[in-house]
Order: structure tokens, then sequence, then C-alpha cells
């Protein structure tokens, strides 16, 4: 049984795509973690099912065209129509850590350690043009850190831990 801290969010389903059970989706991730996953999990009625891509296209740069197994019509692909697309987290992990780049949401639930403080990335604000990490301290306080790569000192993707070094005034701010 696969359960929610077995995967990750990397898109949703969107309507099906002519009549042969092909489905449009828009992935927010790299399109190699599409192309190497094992399967992809959907909730159907509080239940994570895998399902496994026959086929895939590009339809722009964000959305593609899946062919799935055991999925042969615009009726059955219906089922899927805005649904969350997961993947496993581990299979995730593999392909963005051989990325140069690796997307902030990567770092999302992982236990901070930024100078001396425990806490945990609780959310990325995006709002302005400096990008922030919101780490929520054990002691139960938030604080904003810029989501720069000079700031990350390292990372552990299995024991979902991030170390970073900032500068103690922006801990005061």
């Amino acid at each position: 049984m696969i359960t929610s801290d077995e995967i990750i969010a990397i898109g949703k389903f969107n309507k099906p795509h002519g009549i042969s059970g092909e489905i449009s989706a828009t992935i927010n991730t790299l399109t190699d973690v599409l192309n190497n996953c094992s399967c992809i999990v959907c909730d159907i009625d509080g239940i994570f099912v895998p399902f496994f891509i026959k086929a895939l296209r590009n339809k722009s740069q964000e959305t593609f065209l899946l062919s799935i197994d055991d999925i042969n019509s615009d009726e059955e692909a219906a089922i899927l129509v805005n649904k969350d697309i997961y993947v496993k987290r581990s299979e995730y992990y593999e392909v963005i850590e051989d990325e140069d780049r690796i997307p902030l949401d990567f770092f999302m639930n992982f236990n901070a350690i930024v100078n001396e403080i425990n806490g945990k990335i609780v959310d990325i604000d995006d709002s302005t043009a400096n990008v922030l990490f919101v780490i929520e301290t054990t002691d139960g306080k938030s604080i904003l850190i810029p989501a720069v790569e000079e700031f990350i000192t390292d990372f552990d993707s299995k024991e979902r831990t991030i170390k970073m070094e900032v500068p103690d005034e922006l801990l005061n701010l």
C-alpha cells in the first residue's frame, strides 16, 4: 500500500484528449522525473493507486499527453480529471539530485538547521523576486531565510535535512 509519506506531487491531470484514453496533464517538475519513474500515483477514493505510463508526449512546455496502461477510452480517462499526480518520493529525489539546478519545492518539509537553530521548512515564499524559505523553529517561531545556494552548506535527501549558514543579522529581522 502506498502512503502519503512515500509520494510527492508533480502535477495535475486536465481532461481527456481524443477517444483512445489519452489524457492531458500539467506537470510542474522536470520532464526527466516522468521519464524515469516506475509509475505515477493518484488518490482514487482515498487510496493512492499506481498507474503505469504507456506513452508520453509534449503538448507544450508544461503540458503533456499521457497514455496509461488499461485506460483505453475517454470515459475511462475521465476518472483522472482534476486529480493530482504524484510520483514516488525516492524516484523523484534520484532524478532531481542528478540535475544541476534543484527546484526549491524539493526542500519542502525538510528539517532545517540554520546556524544553530533547528526547524522545518514549511513553505516557500515566492511572492517577491527574493524567494524565501519559511522555517518554523522548534520553539514555534517562524524565520525567513533567502533560498539561495550560497547559504546552503549541505543537504541529505534520504534524511530530509538541509544545513544553512546565514549572517546572524538575517535571523534578527
